[in-house]
């Protein structure tokens, strides 16, 4: 108890590196998941609305990416942009636009892959509507969106937990730099093996709230839409 005691002080006290470091996870999550719901979700609908060949296997694909270990993606990342790579000159190494492109790479396959799975099952519903009532195809896909949109709400969700609560990837290609590349994961993981439980608990506290205040909300938005 003492420990969640001074853990809950430290949060109320507004430790400015505390203050940083929740920046800094909210910014590289939210950039991350809005950029993989942009470019997973059309492309999981396009794929899971439509028939053609080797459909099949570009799910398998998708499915197999969708278990990628966030440290392979982390290398993957860092073996690109780090200085003698192909987009080295880029120098973004150790920066949060680099996270963010890491924390994409991860997100995105699970985006696109849970995308396809939603709209592939209301399409096939959908499209035999259709054709009985004479819809175009254009305002079918329109009608899926709109019948899937609670779905991708849950989607989306899942996205930014898995980008909030990474640490491999990010600890990888940002260096855990104190005042720049830290974030809640790695922060907890350090201040843990320094033996500093009361800071460890308060960033671990603040990340169950964060994830609660993201999930009422959207939660009540997806009943309205259902």
């Amino acid at each position: 108890m003492d420990y969640v005691k001074e853990a809950v002080a430290l949060i109320l006290s507004g430790d400015r590196e505390l203050v940083q470091i929740i920046g800094t996870t909210l910014t590289m999550s939210v950039f991350s998941t809005g950029i993989s719901a942009l470019l997973g979700i059309p492309l999981g609908v396009i794929i899971g609305k439509n028939s053609f060949r080797g459909k099949s296997f570009l799910l398998q694909f998708t499915n197999t990416l969708m278990g990628l270990p966030p440290v392979l993606a982390g290398l993957i990342v860092f073996m690109l942009f780090r200085a003698i790579g192909p987009f080295g000159k880029l120098q973004l190494m150790f920066s949060l636009p680099i996270m963010v492109i890491a924390q994409v790479l991860l997100i995105t396959p699970v985006v696109t892959g849970l995308s396809a799975a939603a709209a592939e099952e209301r399409s096939i519903l959908l499209r035999e509507t259709a054709a009985g009532l004479g819809i175009p195809r254009a305002k079918q896909t329109l009608l899926l969106l709109r019948e899937c949109a609670g779905q991708f709400i849950s989607i989306i969700l899942m996205g930014f937990g898995r980008s909030i609560a990474e640490v491999g990837a990010v600890s990888l290609v940002g260096g855990n730099i104190q005042f720049k590349t830290r974030v809640m994961t790695t922060a907890i993981l350090l201040e843990t093996n320094k033996g500093n439980f009361t800071k460890a608990l308060a960033l671990g506290i603040v990340l169950m709230l964060l994830a609660l205040l993201v999930n009422v909300p959207a939660y009540s938005l997806q009943k309205k839409l259902k």
